[in-house]
Parts: structure tokens; C-alpha cells; sequence
């Protein structure tokens, strides 16, 4: 009688670009895990030895040969991740490569793997493993369709939860209901629905599984699917849990679906303002922010004690040299916690990417470049020296000393003001601790203080009711 030998595979995050140069800030990627290749590692078999690797936080011995390789690819790890493809297919592994980047350029992709798994994984990836075992693998497989139903817990025991400062991190929706012109994410869904979630079952199930108190959205849109999200928040309360996660400037002026996540435990928002340039959201298909009262829907965060990371981009048609310190005046004048800058950058599959290439405005391939700190096409209202020297300037006028007090003094701060000042100060101010912490080893024995600290900053300033 056969028996089914169990498969040895190896799936790997390769480090991006920044993880070998001077912009490497150890912090970024010890804050959480991703969780995509332990969800793949759920559609393995109890009785097959897996290993999951994360290259930002733990080395990769690459002198093992496994049954299977897999390897999640983003546009700025591809060369890395090329060559790890390359090296254990000539040791005669069967490597299988995923991720935007690989939806986004399969025919280069193809080249550095025997197969290649297009879109979201949840449908492709069990067909795949299937024929895998079976010894006919095809070269590439794409989603047939798109759904989490039926989704299995991600493989939370085969990742190294004492290298990350929150463990908690979890997906409950894929993509978004918008589609920016920009947004590298939205090529990933093509052929198929680009915005769809968990059961409130599934999500509160998963939820209830993690130890510990704080929790880490990685969801492009908590708030996208209305409906879901108020159930979500409901099945939540009770729970005493903290968590981060994303939304649009529209759906926390929408409803009380906001105040709905602060009283499940919503502490800190990432937002997309992107510009302050009415002419730019048009061009840039972000229609969802046009007409919108930012300063609106800061209050009505900060009221909620809710911190903010606003994201923003440099280089769009609609600038010049003056957007760099408008953008970084308004964002310090209305007290946003942390900032993130981008340089735009025309991702592969996008629109944005079509039209740049359409005007012959694009000036590199290096896909190593295309991490929103370089200017990678001709910008209409300066140079792109000019651009990159803006974008660094942005983020040294934010971070000064004088605009994070400035910012703290916000008068609808109040009573988060030390709060703020804390946050503000400690995400880049005290890097130099964070990269000892992280790169000595010691992040887990010294994880209790940090999260007690996190913890008391999180609840301070809270209004009673919640």
C-alpha cells in the first residue's frame, strides 16, 4: 500500500531593498508579522515539515535542499528574491513565487520559478499543492475567483513571535472598494472581486485565539464593508483588546462607525490624505478624499483619542517646490501623531504606471528603485534631484524637535498631549534604542515593559465612557 511521504517546505519573506542600505530602520519590521505565507502554510497536511522565514528579522541559511520552496515577492525584494529562487532551483527544489510582484510581471517572474501563483493565494495555492504531491504541477496558476470563505487559521506556531513588538497582526478583508490609479494593490485583484471579507464569525474566532491584548489590522480598509465592520466592532467589545489599523478620511466622517471601532479598542489609524491638491485627487482616481474636510475628520479622531498616521505623496502632476513644507506645516498644525511620506512611484499593473509609460515619462526599471524614495519618472513641476531632496527635507521638518512639541500643543489634543509627544517622539527620535533592543536579541525579555508602556499610553487620555 502507498503511503504519502510528507513534504519538507521551506517558505520565505526576503528582505526588501532598504533592508541593505542606510534607510534600513530595524523598527519598521519588527513591529508585526505579515501573515500571508502562515496562511498558506495552513493548506499543508498536520504531518508535513514546514518552516517560515522572515529575512527582515531572522538570517536565511540557504544550505538545506526541501521538497518546496515558496517565495512571496514584492517589488522592491524581487532581485533578492530572484536570487534565492535561482539558487535552490539549481539544487533541484521546486520553488513556487507569489505576491503583487508576480501578479503584476508573471513573464519576468516565470523565468525564476517552476511555478508561479497569481492573485490572492486562498483558491490557486490548495489546487497547487494538490497536483504538487501528485507530481504534475503546472507552471502558473491564477485565482479563479476570490473569497476567504473557508479560509483556515493562519499557521501562527510556525512564526517567531519573539522578534516582533506585536505578534497580533491578522487580516479579516482583502484589497479595498476604491481604486486609486496609484495603488500597487489593486492590480492584484484583476479578473475578480477586489474588496471582500471574513464572516464576523470567522474574524471574532480568530481574534479570540491570540494571546495578549494588542492587535495589529494589516487590512487595507477596516472600515471598507460597513456592515461587517460594525458587526466586527460589536463582537469585539468585551474583549479588552487595542489595535491598530487603516481607513479612509470618508468613512470616519461617515456614520459612527468610527467611535464603533474606538469603543472596540481602536487606538491609532493609518490614513491616506495623500494630497492636500484637489486637482491631484482627480488625476489620481482618489475621488473617495475630494471635497472631504480633513481637518474634520482629525477632530473627530483626536476627540475619540485615536492617534494618527497620515500618509502622504510628493511628485504628483500637481506639485512643486512649495508642497513639501505646505504639506508638513498643515500636517504639525493639525497635530498628526506620525507621517509618512512617499515619493510617487508608477507601480507595474497600475494605471499610473500605463499612463507614465504611455507619455515615455519613465526613467528606470531598477525595481530596487521603486520604494517611494526615488524618483523613478519625470516629474512636470520640478526635478526629480529637486523632488528627492523635498521628500527627505519633509520628513526631517516633521520629525524636528520643535514641530513634534508644536504638534503635542495641538488645543484638540487635549488630554492626549504627553500622549502624543511620546509617540512622536519615540517613532524616530529614539531609533537608535529601538535598533539596540531589536538587533541585540533582547526584544522578548524586555517585551513586558514595552507592552505595559504601550498599554498605559494606548488608554490614556480615553474618554470615560469608552
Amino acid at each position: 500500500m502507498h503511503t504519502r511521504r510528507p513534504l519538507r517546505a521551506k517558505l520565505i519573506l526576503p528582505s526588501l531593498v532598504e533592508a541593505n542600505g542606510p534607510d534600513w530602520r530595524p523598527i519598521k519590521y519588527s513591529l508585526f508579522p505579515p501573515v500571508g505565507l502562515a496562511t498558506l502554510a495552513a493548506y499543508f497536511s498536520e504531518d508535513d515539515e514546514l518552516e517560515i522565514i522572515d529575512e527582515h528579522v531572522q538570517p536565511l541559511h540557504m544550505d538545506d535542499s526541501p521538497d518546496l520552496v515558496l517565495i512571496q515577492v514584492y517589488i522592491t525584494n524581487a532581485y533578492r528574491a530572484y536570487a534565492i529562487a535561482d539558487h535552490y532551483r539549481a539544487q533541484g527544489c521546486h520553488v513556487a513565487m507569489g505576491g503583487l510582484h508576480v501578479t503584476s510581471l508573471p513573464d519576468e517572474a516565470q523565468q525564476h520559478a517552476d511555478t508561479i501563483i497569481l492573485g490572492p493565494g486562498e483558491e490557486p495555492f490548495p489546487r497547487f499543492l494538490q497536483d504538487f504531491r501528485q507530481g504534475r504541477a503546472l507552471p502558473r496558476y491564477a485565482a479563479a475567483r476570490h473569497t476567504l470563505e473557508g479560509r483556515p487559521l493562519p499557521r501562527r506556531d510556525l512564526i517567531h513571535r519573539n522578534k516582533y513588538l506585536v505578534p497580533n497582526s491578522l487580516v479579516v478583508s482583502r484589497g479595498c472598494p476604491h481604486h486609486c490609479d496609484f495603488c500597487y494593490k489593486d492590480a492584484f485583484y484583476q479578473g475578480g472581486k477586489s474588496f471582500y471579507t471574513l464572516t464576523t464569525d470567522q474574524a471574532l474566532e480568530e481574534i479570540e485565539t491570540l494571546p495578549g491584548k494588542h492587535l495589529y489590522f494589516l487590512d487595507d480598509h477596516l472600515l471598507g464593508h460597513p456592515r461587517f465592520a460594525r458587526s466586527l466592532f460589536e463582537g469585539m467589545k468585551g474583549m479588552n483588546r487595542l489595535f491598530q489599523s487603516a481607513a479612509t478620511v470618508e468613512s470616519i466622517l461617515k456614520d459612527d462607525l468610527i467611535e464603533k471601532a474606538a469603543e472596540a479598542g481602536l487606538r491609532s489609524l493609518f490614513v491616506g490624505f495623500e494630497t492636500l491638491d484637489n486637482g491631484n485627487l482627480i488625476s489620481s482616481n482618489k475621488t473617495h478624499n475630494l471635497h472631504r474636510d480633513y481637518t474634520a475628520a482629525i477632530r473627530r479622531l483626536h476627540s475619540l483619542g485615536v492617534m494618527i498616521n497620515g500618509s502622504f505623496v510628493f511628485g504628483l502632476d500637481g506639485d512643486d517646490e512649495t508642497v513639501f513644507d505646505r504639506t508638513v506645516d498643515w500636517a504639525v498644525s493639525q497635530g498628526i501623531t506620525t507621517a509618512t511620506f512617499h515619493i510617487a512611484t508608477p507601480y507595474p499593473g497600475t494605471r499610473f504606471h500605463q499612463s507614465i509609460v504611455s507619455q515615455n515619462r519613465l526613467l528606470t526599471r531598477n525595481w530596487d528603485l521603486y520604494d517611494t524614495r526615488h524618483a523613478v519618472y519625470r516629474i512636470r513641476g520640478m526635478s526629480s534631484e529637486t523632488l528627492e531632496r523635498g521628500y527627505r527635507r519633509a520628513y526631517r521638518k516633521f520629525y524636528s524637535w520643535s514641530n513634534i512639541v508644536k504638534s503635542a500643543r495641538n488645543p484638540f489634543l487635549a488630554p492626549n498631549r504627553l500622549r502624543q509627544f511620546l509617540y512622536t517622539a519615540g517613532w524616530k527620535k529614539c531609533e537608535p534604542f529601538w535598533n539596540i533592543v531589536i538587533q541585540s536579541g533582547i526584544l522578548e525579555k524586555s517585551r513586558p515593559l514595552l507592552e505595559g508602556l504601550l498599554n498605559t499610553m494606548q488608554n490614556s487620555g480615553q474618554k470615560k465612557e469608552l
